[in-house]
């Protein structure tokens, strides 16, 4: 049976017995009826649901018959009050764990007071008794958040607010020591393919009303890539009887300008949000120096969710987005004004100082190198109740990608020593679609779900190269027919090579997962099964357990879990990467391509959540993942043409650990911390590069970091005040890339090779990197510093047969990165890596400056990086090359709310 036969067959088993798939239905429903003492109808009553963890808290009256009812609820437990006048407040602990409605039958006692009592949470409301660690943060909470980058908002509040994540440059992150093994869930959509601003446009952060971030081994309903599992439940009109929104407005430094709004509006049977925002800035991306250069950029985007119910059993739900950005790619003082560094390698002016055209011998323009990326998504979902026990779920969804990458005007103007022998552009698109099914089912101690995906991915991938560096190929090398690069040198009059390469990618997942809740006990039990069909192929069944344990007394709640994944590859240039161009163009220039197995993954985690009075919360856990064909990314050259690699292995463990402070008398904190080893094993066995008979070994990647914690603060002493939100974010250091070091050793874990001896002096060689590679890494010799013009250079300058730039190793260090003294350097134990930073961001604002009732003015001044603290994110970085850390940057923003 053909792989299309055999999805539509079990889609269709799926529609016939159990239609629908977790990913697609957002939250839960709470609902219920009020009576009185002599079981008649109480309206007008108040009832509030809250979680004190998350922040989460909704209000609503009873109508005429006592009815009340919340929806799209994020699954957690929930504390709900009940207020009448005249009658006793009733209070009831409610947990939602499945898309099954929860119905509450509540009388209300007659009482003597006539006004509304607040029942404060416990200790036991902080903790869940889930053997899956995951964070839960609200609006409430995360709208007072300093956010560092305005056009990846989303990426940035996962990175503060939740454990084990690493802070990298341009809005990516790297979940639990991988490189990019992230999931979003939005409104029940997956979404597996790169988030970060180079690759895609991300969901707005206006437009979010809760976020879950799953770090543990994932329920069976999660596939493909696990190591995060970002859940976001949109913000919706249905109920919103009262047109609700705002507009504001901010500016800030850099030049950034943004404006937006958005609104909801609705009734019993409809709502409707809509989200439109706008952002220009003078630093879209992170810069390879702290000074920006070349770094305009702008995006566009609009988000509507329609909700309509027309009766209590059948719900549909409609997701639209487009987002458009369109951003430079920031220059190195080499790229802006192509100093002359080595006349060696470099076609230079009779002076010496710039490098010029080689072909016509002028001098070169700064590089232009652009970007655009159109992101395209529309996700339909109907939800049907079956009684009282079962939910129906159906959805489908199209989501779209068209990236542009466009070189300098003057191909030459690309180049950048030691960094970029090409001009290259890109035409690529990426379109995914696919259908989802699911039944979930809620009885006594049983929540089962069991469900069905089906996608399809389609990869187009356009790209244009042109060599434009004189030595890379060789001065007078061409022609040359054993060189299939030579007809692409345009430094030897050779024209740009044009790559086409299309693939289909077909994925089918069935799963099946049960949670059994018995006393203090919870145990979940699940499969799943993966087919994967693209240009590899694998099959493969997943089992996943946990088991949870609740000490009521002590509220404490021990918990562990396992799964097995089968990891998919990444369709970023997934073509290029495993197959290359049949003249071999790309295998001259960047190394054999081969075809990128899925990889299998076992993962396991331990840990305790803990909480102390009620006000107090500690969830801690430790990780260890086994994975086969482990994943990363390669660059070619200093381009944003990113591509997938793959490693034999690698094993990926450490501890997290996140505090929580919830809502006390208007006081709110959270810690999170965490260490995350990542070891990877050679040889690379896919994308281009591979090398299966290659060197062995171990290294730690360059996502690798020792520790991060982040702390969070805010503060508004009532809720007419003004407010206050502090983040300090402390990162360790990631694992740098080719800095130079000195260690002579024959160890095959060193990758010190720029390591010489001259004259009986141990010497650093640094005339493999230009001055402004030497001065973006703050490197120094003693009391030579470099400029971005001019290189180092010592007292054994004179005697050095490869170039004047070199150090005695003994003076040799860096201001930026942690460089391991002579002779110590090793790629698994003691790597080279950015050195330590602090950063500090700082939120202040009044959401009701003139305390207004309807009509609301607010005010906010954000400042990131208020110390100015200069500091890397990486340096020549084999998958992003070089970035600094925001300047300070202040933004004032103005709203008016009704």
């Amino acid at each position: 049976m053909s792989f299309r036969k055999l999805a539509l067959f079990v889609l269709g088993l799926g529609l016939f017995f159990c239609p629908a798939s977790s990913w697609a239905q957002s939250g839960g429903n709470i609902e219920g009826v009020l009576k009185d003492p002599t079981g008649a109808a109480l309206p007008g009553a108040t009832v509030e649901i809250s979680n004190p963890v998350s922040g989460y808290r909704r209000e609503t009256v009873t109508g005429l018959g006592g009815d009340f009812r919340f929806t799209n609820l994020p699954f957690n437990p929930y504390h709900l009050v009940v207020n009448a006048k005249g009658f006793s407040p009733h209070t009831v602990d409610v947990d939602v764990r499945s898309t099954v409605p929860v119905t509450l039958g509540i009388d209300l006692k007659l009482g003597s007071t006539s006004e509304n009592i607040t029942v404060e949470a416990t200790g036991a409301d902080l903790v869940e008794t889930e053997s899956t660690p995951h964070t839960d943060v609200d609006r409430e909470i995360f709208d007072k958040l300093p956010l560092e980058s305005a056009s990846s908002s989303l990426s940035s509040l996962v990175t503060l607010a939740s454990p084990g994540v690493v802070a990298d440059s341009n809005g990516l992150f790297h979940g639990l020591g991988d490189h990019a093994e992230n999931s979003f869930s939005v409104d029940g959509q997956p979404i597996t393919d790169q988030q970060s601003k180079v690759f895609s446009n991300q969901i707005p952060v206006d437009a979010i009303q809760s976020m879950e971030v799953i770090s543990g081994a994932p329920p069976a309903e999660y596939g493909d890539k696990t190591s995060l599992v970002v859940k976001v439940t949109t913000r919706s009109g249905l109920g919103q009887t009262k047109p609700t929104g705002n507009i504001t407005t901010s500016y800030g430094s850099f030049g950034s300008v943004t404006a937006g709004g958005n609104f909801a509006i609705g009734g019993s049977k409809w709502g409707n949000f809509i989200s439109l925002n706008g952002l220009n800035s003078g630093r879209f991306l992170d810069p390879p120096e702290f000074s920006v250069m070349h770094a305009k950029g702008n995006e566009e985007n609009a988000f509507d969710r329609l909700d309509f119910q027309p009766n209590t059993a059948d719900t549909l739900h409609f997701n639209f987005g487009y987002t458009r950005s369109w951003f430079q790619t920031p220059n190195s003082f080499d790229a802006q004004f192509h100093p002359c560094s080595n006349p060696l390698i470099e076609t230079c002016d009779a002076g010496g100082t710039v490098v010029v055209n080689p072909v016509t011998l002028t001098p070169l323009g700064p590089s232009d190198q652009r970007s655009q990326i159109k992101t395209f998504n529309i996700a339909p979902t109907w939800n049907h109740v079956i009684g009282t026990t079962a939910v129906f779920t159906l959805g489908g969804f199209v989501r779209r990608d068209h990236y542009n990458y466009y070189p300098s005007g003057d191909p030459f103007a690309d180049f950048s020593t030691n960094l970029q022998s090409t001009s290259s552009g890109q035409d690529r698109t990426l379109t995914n679609a696919g259908a989802h099914a699911d039944v979930s089912y809620v009885k006594g101690a049983h929540n089962v779900k069991v469900g069905v995906t089906y996608q399809h991915t389609f990869l187009t991938e356009n790209d244009t190269l042109g060599i434009v560096d004189p030595s890379f190929l060789g001065i007078g090398s061409c022609p040359n027919a054993s060189n299939p690069a030579c007809p692409f040198d345009l430094t030897q009059g050779g024209s740009l090579f044009h790559f086409h390469g299309h693939t289909d990618i077909k994925e089918l997942a069935l799963f099946v997962q049960d949670t059994i809740t018995k006393g203090s006990w919870s145990f979940s039990l699940g499969i799943r099964g993966d087919i994967y069909r693209g240009i590899s192929s694998a099959s493969q069944a997943e089992p996943r357990a946990g088991i949870a344990y609740n000490i009521k007394p002590t509220n404490t709640v021990l918990r562990v879990s396992y799964a097995r994944v089968l990891e998919t590859p990444f369709n970023e240039n997934l073509v290029v990467a495993s197959v290359g161009d049949p003249l071999g163009v790309f295998a001259s220039v960047a190394g054999t391509p081969a075809p990128i197995p899925p990889g299998q993954r076992n993962d396991f985690h331990a840990g305790f959540e803990q909480a102390i009075g009620k006000h107090f919360v500690i969830d801690a856990d430790y990780m260890w993942k086994y994975t086969h064909n482990a994943y990363d990314f390669s660059v070619l050259f200093n381009t944003p043409i990113t591509f997938p690699i793959a490693w034999k292995n690698s094993k990926i463990y450490g501890p997290s650990v996140r505090v929580s402070i919830p809502n006390y008398h208007g006081f709110t904190a959270f810690f999170t911390a965490s260490s995350a080893a990542s070891r990877f094993f050679n040889p690379q066995v896919g994308g281009l590069g591979t090398d299966v008979n290659g060197p062995t070994g171990v290294f730690r990647i360059d996502h690798d970091q020792k520790f991060q914690q982040t702390t969070h603060i805010q503060y508004q002493p009532r809720a007419t005040w003004p407010w206050i939100g502090f983040n300090w974010r402390y990162d360790n250091g990631l694992v740098a890339g080719g800095v130079p070091c000195f260690n002579l050793s024959g160890d095959p874990e060193n990758s010190c090779g720029q390591s010489v001896v001259i004259a009986g002096v141990n010497a650093v060689d640094l005339n493999g990197i230009s001055a402004d590679q030497q001065f973006q890494a703050g490197l120094f010799c003693g009391s030579s510093h470099p400029t971005p013009t001019t290189p180092i250079t010592s007292s054994l300058s004179s005697q050095s047969t490869d170039g004047p730039s070199v150090c005695p190793a003994s003076l040799y260090g860096s201001t930026l990165i942690k460089i391991p003294a002579p002779g110590t350097e090793n790629d698994d134990h003691n790597p080279k890596r950015i050195a330590p930073r602090n950063l500090f961001d700082l939120s202040l604002g009044d959401d009701n400056l003139f305390h207004g009732d309807k009509y609301k003015w607010s005010a906010r001044v954000t400042v990131i990086n208020v110390a100015n603290k200069v500091a890397l994110y990486n340096f020549l970085s084999t998958f992003s090359g070089t970035h600094y850390v925001t300047p300070r940057a202040i933004t004032g923003e103005i709203g008016f709310h009704f």
